[in-house]
């Protein structure tokens, strides 16, 4: 990646936009550099509050773009940013009302909060930070009295109440759709291993926000690039898997008709077959049930394996982009040094040989010392 410096940080930051391609490239430049996390972190905070209102939030969908996929290379980021935080959510309170700002910022708080981001108390305390000044402010503006000023301390508590009770439906209804989807690949185990090539992976929940200029920025980043090692092994597990087994699939395949059949209760004429085929059946059963296991395992081992596969495209797709700049930039490098080589040569070419000149110095007298024009003067 090219190298860090300050003017470099301020040209991206300014051209930084609210799509997802550009958020995450600049993350990825950033992590890259952690180690000037202290100078990025300052840099980012003093052009967020000069920026306009629909910028600040950009500059915060890359704060947690940042704060969330460097936590596996260090915690310089998730440090440095924990500083300035609380100024910065102070100033957009003061500065910034607008409801969408403050809805989307609040959408990150929680998101922070779940995932156990920062600690719940600076969350709360960045929160009230938040909405605290905002209403301040307007309460000062519209000249309220001390009574009505009190109204939004209510209706926030009022909110985080009510976002705590969405927080758990859709907790709630996650868990619901996770069981009704494995006893669904469950009845369906025969359908399951051409499922998995067919149905896109699932991927993790994006809080919905709505379009700026035209994109929608990426409310949830992408995950950490996997090194090539953990990627290289999850592809090595996706071959031996279950869906691959071709043992268990032939025994399945060559189980008799009769154990799925109900008719064929009526024909069995004895105890003893009678016994048999329930053997047959637990059997049967036992090894669908196991294979089918397998499968609902395999499926999960996919889906984590396809969102390695994107977040591993992503990054090489950055680093190829930058090491083409690269070899743009070291193209005209060269061009440069040879015509700088050219013109050496050329003027080289053009000055005379010494060695073919004429010996002006034959035949001429040796020119006095000194000493013979000091005794000449006297």
């Amino acid at each position: 990646m090219s190298a860090f410096t300050e003017t470099a940080l301020l040209k991206k930051l300014g051209e930084l936009n609210s799509s997802q391609q550009s958020i995450q490239t600049l993350s990825l430049w950033l992590i890259h550099h952690r180690k000037h996390s202290a100078s990025i972190v300052k840099t980012w905070q003093r052009e967020l509050e000069n920026v306009p209102e629909p910028k600040k939030l950009t500059f915060m969908y890359l704060a947690n773009d940042v704060i969330q996929n460097s936590k596996k290379k260090g915690p310089e980021y998730g440090k440095e940013f924990n500083v300035v935080l609380g100024k910065v959510f102070a100033h957009i309170g003061e500065k910034c009302g607008s409801d969408k700002l403050l809805g989307s910022l609040g959408r990150i708080l929680n998101i922070w909060l779940e995932r156990g981001v920062y600690d719940a108390k600076v969350i709360a305390d960045w929160r009230s930070r938040l909405h605290k000044e905002s209403s301040g402010n307007s309460s000062s503006s519209n000249g309220k009295s001390n009574g009505e000023s009190e109204k939004p301390e209510k209706e926030r508590e009022k909110e985080r109440s009510s976002s705590k009770s969405e927080k758990s439906d859709r907790r709630e209804k996650r868990k619901h759709e996770d069981r009704h989807s494995k006893s669904k690949r469950s009845r369906h185990h025969g359908q399951t291993s051409s499922s998995s090539s067919t149905n896109p992976p699932p991927v993790e929940e994006v809080v919905a926000v709505e379009p700026e200029n035209g994109h929608t920025p990426p409310y949830l980043p992408l995950g950490e690039p996997p090194e090539p090692e953990e990627l290289i092994k999850a592809l090595t597990s996706i071959e031996n898997s279950a869906s691959s087994d071709a043992v268990v699939r032939e025994r399945i395949a060559k189980l008799p008709p009769e154990i799925s059949e109900i008719s064929c209760i009526t024909k069995l004429e004895d105890k003893d077959k009678a016994k048999a085929l329930a053997v047959q059946v637990n059997e049967a059963v036992e090894l669908l049930n196991d294979y089918n296991a397998r499968l609902t395992a395999e499926m999960e081992e996919r889906a984590k394996l396809a969102t390695m596969l994107r977040d591993f495209q992503a990054e090489q797709k950055e680093l190829l982009s930058q090491a083409e700049q690269r070899l743009d930039e070291h193209k005209k490098k060269l061009a440069k040094m040879l015509g700088l080589q050219k013109e050496i040569h050329d003027h080289l070419s053009n000055l005379p040989d010494l060695t073919q000149l004429p010996d002006v110095t034959g035949g001429l007298a040796p020119l006095p010392s000194a000493g013979d024009l000091f005794n000449a003067l006297h």
